[in-house]
């Protein structure tokens, strides 16, 4: 992170000097705070403390693919989850083949995952 010229450095406290609540904690405030861990129920800081997707039963693998510019192109323009769009169109393909389809896991609302 590129530090701060002094012209802005100057305006910054600038700022925290007339914003009562940007004030630096003291010395005493500092030395009372505790880890979230000790003060909030278990569950909460559970809950808190969990980061990034829930884990899928279904699990999927990474792959590298060479695909046609404008494919791509075309599937990103639909929006986010057009990974999940193109995994669908890959297991229509399959079907289409006649190849058996692995089963897939469905979302709370109905709908198939992958």
């Amino acid at each position: 992170m590129p530090l701060l010229s002094e012209a802005e450095e100057t305006a910054l406290q600038h700022r925290m000097a007339v914003d009562p609540d940007a004030r630096e904690l003291t010395p005493d405030e500092l030395g009372r705070m505790r880890p979230a861990r000790e003060v909030l129920p278990p569950a909460l800081f559970a809950a808190l403390a969990r980061r990034g997707r829930p884990r899928s039963a279904a699990k999927r693998i990474q792959v590298t693919l060479r695909v046609d510019p404008t494919i791509l192109d075309a599937y990103k323009a639909g929006g986010p989850g057009w990974q999940t769009r193109m995994n669908a169109a890959l297991a229509q393909g399959i079907e289409r083949m006649g190849a058996p389809t692995p089963e897939r896991e469905q979302r709370k609302d109905g709908r198939k995952i992958g």
